[in-house]
C-alpha cells in the first residue's frame, strides 16, 4: 500500500515540479523577447539607418536617364525620393519598370552610383543644410538645455513667429528641409533642432530614447531660446516621433500655453498601435502579447509611461489648432491612429485639420504631393494673421 501511494502521487509531484519550471521558462522567454524589442525601440544605435538596398547602376528607359535597383519593399514607393549612399545621392521620380527583380526609376537629379553600391531610400530629398540644399541663409546655433548645448539650424524669417521643427526617431534636422521653403515664404523663422541622443547632441542620462517622454524638455528649451531671441509666437512642427515629442510638451510643459499652432506629419500618437504594426510587419504571432511585453520591459528599463502617450486617452490640456498629415500607405506608424485622433477631435474640443495623402509611405506625404502639401501648410498658417504679420 505505501508503495502504491508513492506511485499514485507521481503525476502530482511531476506537475508540482514541472509547472513552476515552465512558468519560469515562460517568464524568462518573455523577458528576453521584451528586452530584444526594447533594444530595437530605445537604443539610438538601432535607429540609425544603414544602406539596405542595392544600386544596379545607371540605365535609360525610352531615352530617359534612370537608375536600376535591386527590387525591395521600398524601391517602388510612391512619389519622389532621395536615394542615398556613402558620399552621394540622387533624386528619383516615377517607377519606369518593375520586373525580374529589378526596379527602374526616373532620375530627377544626379548621377546613379555604380552597380553594387549599397544605398537607401529616404524621403529627405536633400542632404546638407538650408544653404547647400535650398540656397537659404541660416545660422548654426546652440540651444542651451539641462543636458548641455544642442546644435540647431536657424533659418531666419521676417515675422516674430518661430517654428520649432522636430525630426523623428533616429533622424536629423535634414528631415525638416522639405518644410522650410513654404514656411520661409510665409516669413516664419525655422529653428530645426536636435535633441538628446542625436549625433552632436548630449546623450540622455541612461543613453536611451524615451519616445517623447523626456525629449519634450529639449523642445521646451528651444522655445525658451526662441523667446529670448525675439519670438512672440510659436509653432511646433513634428515628424513621426517628433510629433509625439511635441504632444508631450503640450501635455506637460508650463510653456504649453505659448504654443499657437501645431503641425504633425505621420506622428506617433499611439505607441501601442505603432508597436502592434511593427510586430505585424515582422510576421510575429501574438502581437498583442508582444506589444504588452515590449512596453512593459521598455517602461521598466527607461521609465517610460506609455499610457500618457496614448493621445486620445490622454489628450493635452492645451490643444491649439493642429494640421495633421498622414500617408495611407504608412508601414511604420499606423495611419489608423491618426484617423482615430481626427475622428475624436470634436469630442476632445481640438481644432484639428486632417489631411490623408493616398499611397504615401511614412513621412512621405510631401514626396507624393509636394504642391498639395505645401498648399495645405500655407492655408493653415497663412490664415492666421497673428502668425504671419
Amino acid at each position: 500500500m505505501p508503495s502504491q501511494g508513492v506511485r499514485g502521487n507521481r503525476p502530482l509531484r511531476f506537475a508540482l515540479v514541472t509547472i513552476p519550471v515552465l512558468l519560469v521558462i515562460a517568464v524568462l522567454a518573455l523577458l528576453g523577447i521584451g528586452w530584444y524589442y526594447s533594444d530595437q525601440l530605445l537604443d539610438p544605435a538601432q535607429a540609425r539607418p544603414g544602406y539596405p538596398d542595392v544600386s544596379l547602376g545607371p540605365t535609360t528607359v525610352g531615352g530617359v536617364s534612370s537608375i536600376a535597383l535591386r527590387k525591395a519593399a521600398d524601391t517602388t514607393n510612391a512619389g519622389e525620393w532621395a536615394v542615398l549612399w556613402s558620399g552621394g545621392y540622387v533624386q528619383v521620380g516615377e517607377v519606369l519598370s518593375d520586373r525580374d527583380g529589378t526596379t527602374v526609376r526616373k532620375l530627377l537629379k544626379g548621377q546613379a552610383p555604380p552597380a553594387g553600391t549599397p544605398v537607401r531610400f529616404s524621403p529627405q530629398m536633400w542632404p546638407g543644410d538650408p544653404k547647400s540644399a535650398l540656397g537659404l541663409d541660416f545660422q548654426h546655433v546652440n540651444v542651451p538645455t539641462e543636458l548641455g548645448p544642442m546644435p540647431a539650424w536657424l533659418t531666419p524669417g521676417t515675422t516674430n513667429t518661430w517654428v520649432i521643427a522636430i525630426h523623428g526617431r533616429g533622424g536629423t534636422p535634414e528631415e525638416t528641409l522639405r518644410a522650410i521653403p513654404p514656411l520661409h515664404q510665409l516669413g516664419l523663422s525655422v529653428l530645426s533642432i536636435t535633441y538628446r541622443n542625436d549625433s552632436g547632441a548630449p546623450p540622455s542620462p541612461d543613453g536611451f530614447f524615451h519616445l517623447g517622454d523626456s525629449e519634450w524638455q529639449d523642445v521646451e528649451s528651444a522655445m525658451k531660446y526662441a523667446t529670448a531671441h525675439g519670438a512672440r509666437h510659436t509653432v511646433l512642427y513634428g515628424w513621426s516621433m517628433g510629433g509625439a515629442i511635441a504632444e508631450q510638451l503640450l501635455a506637460r510643459s508650463p510653456l504649453a500655453s505659448q504654443v499657437d499652432a501645431v503641425v504633425l506629419d505621420a506622428p506617433a500618437v499611439s505607441w501601442g498601435k505603432t508597436l502592434v504594426l511593427q510586430a505585424q510587419n515582422r510576421g510575429l504571432p501574438l502581437t498583442g502579447l508582444l506589444t504588452w511585453d515590449a512596453e512593459l520591459v521598455s517602461g521598466w528599463r527607461a521609465g517610460i509611461d506609455f499610457g500618457r502617450m496614448e493621445l486620445i486617452d490622454s489628450p493635452p490640456a492645451h490643444r491649439p489648432p493642429t494640421l495633421l498629415f498622414h500617408g495611407s500607405a504608412d508601414g511604420t506608424v499606423p495611419v489608423q491612429a491618426s484617423r482615430d485622433l481626427a475622428a475624436a477631435a470634436g469630442r476632445l474640443d481640438w481644432p484639428l485639420t486632417y489631411v490623408e495623402v493616398p499611397n504615401a509611405e511614412h513621412t512621405a506625404a510631401w514626396n507624393v504631393d509636394p504642391t498639395g502639401y505645401e498648399g495645405h501648410l500655407r492655408d493653415f498658417l497663412g490664415s492666421r494673421p497673428d502668425l504671419t504679420r
